[in-house]
C-alpha cells in the first residue's frame, strides 16, 4: 500500500484592507476583505518539510497592501486578477491561484463622511492558471420582502406535515448570487449593478408559487439581460414570517401581524445557465 499526497493549497485568508483615495476635499473609500489560495508545484513542502517553493502566506498579505498602494482598487475584479496573475507568473512553482475578494458598502454622507451599508457586500472569484483566468463576481445578504404576491399550496405531504397550505403569505430571502462571465475582460462596474438590478426586478416582478420558482425567474431575467454572463449560482435562505396567534386576546389576525425567524429555515439553491455558455474551466474551482 503506498499513501500519497492529493490536492492541496495554501494561502492568506481574509486580509482586512480600506483604500482612501485623498483625491481633492472628496474621498473615495474601498473596504476589503481578500483571500488568496495558491497551488503548484509544493508537494515537497508536506512530505518533505521543503519549504523552498512556498511563498510565505506573510509576503501574500503584503502584496495585497502594496498593490492597493501602487495601483489603487478599480474594481474588486480588477485588483483580483491583478493579484492572481502575479502570483501564477512571478513565482515558477505556483501554477494555480485564486483571490476571493469581498468588498463592504459604505453610504456617502458627505465629502469624507460615510455611513456602513448593512450587511449586504458584494463578491468577486478571480482564478488564474499558466493558460487564462477566470472571473465570477457576486453579491451577499441582498434581503428583500414581498409582503404579498406569493403562495405555497398544493405540497407533498405525509404523516408528519403539519404545515398549512398559504395563499398569501410574506416571501423573504438574503440572496447570495456568483454569476461567471463569459470572458476576463469586462466592464465590471456596469456588469455587477446591471446584474443586481435584474436580480431585484426578478425577486419584486415575479408571482411565487414557490421560493423555487422566484429563483429561477430571477436568474432567467439577468441572463436575458446581461450578454456577458452565462451562469448564475443562487442561494436563497427563506426566511419566514410566521402570522402569530392572537386568539388567546380575543384579537383577529387579518394576514397582518408576523413573528419573523431566524431558524430553522428553508434554504432553496439552484443553478441558471446559458445552454451555450463556454466550459466552466477553473471558474468555481
Amino acid at each position: 500500500m503506498a499513501i500519497v499526497l492529493g490536492d492541496n493549497q495554501y494561502g492568506k485568508a481574509e486580509t482586512r484592507l480600506v483604500r482612501v483615495v485623498r483625491d481633492g476635499e472628496r474621498h473615495e473609500l474601498r473596504d476589503l476583505t481578500v483571500s488568496v489560495a495558491l497551488a503548484g508545484d509544493l508537494a515537497t513542502a508536506h512530505t518533505d518539510g521543503d519549504n523552498s517553493r512556498v511563498l510565505p502566506t506573510d509576503t501574500q498579505k503584503n502584496t495585497v497592501y502594496a498593490f492597493a498602494s501602487e495601483y489603487g482598487v478599480s474594481t474588486v475584479e480588477d485588483f483580483g486578477l491583478r493579484l492572481a496573475r502575479h502570483f501564477v507568473n512571478s513565482q515558477p512553482s505556483i501554477h494555480r491561484a485564486r483571490v476571493s475578494l469581498v468588498e463592504h458598502g459604505w453610504q456617502r454622507l458627505g465629502p469624507h463622511s460615510f455611513a456602513h451599508a448593512g450587511a449586504e457586500t458584494r463578491t468577486a472569484t478571480v482564478t488564474c492558471d499558466r493558460s487564462g483566468a477566470w472571473v465570477v463576481s457576486g453579491l451577499a445578504d441582498l434581503v428583500l420582502l414581498n409582503s404579498t404576491g406569493s403562495e405555497f399550496v398544493d405540497f407533498v405531504t405525509d404523516r408528519y406535515t403539519t404545515l398549512p397550505e398559504a395563499t398569501d403569505r410574506i416571501l423573504a430571502t438574503a440572496i447570495s448570487a456568483r454569476w461567471r462571465h463569459a470572458s476576463a475582460d469586462s466592464d465590471w462596474e456596469a456588469s455587477f449593478h446591471g446584474a443586481r438590478e435584474h436580480l431585484v426586478a426578478g425577486f419584486v416582478d415575479t408571482y411565487s408559487r414557490s421560493l423555487q420558482e422566484t429563483l429561477y425567474a430571477m436568474g432567467q431575467r439577468v441572463l436575458a439581460h446581461r450578454p456577458e454572463l452565462v451562469e448564475l449560482r443562487l442561494s436563497l435562505p427563506n426566511k419566514h414570517h410566521l402570522l402569530v396567534d392572537l386568539a388567546p386576546f380575543g384579537l383577529a389576525n387579518s394576514n397582518e401581524v408576523f413573528v419573523a425567524t431566524d431558524r430553522p429555515y428553508g434554504l432553496i439553491e439552484g443553478t441558471v445557465a446559458r445552454d451555450d455558455a463556454p466550459p466552466a474551466g477553473l471558474a468555481w474551482w
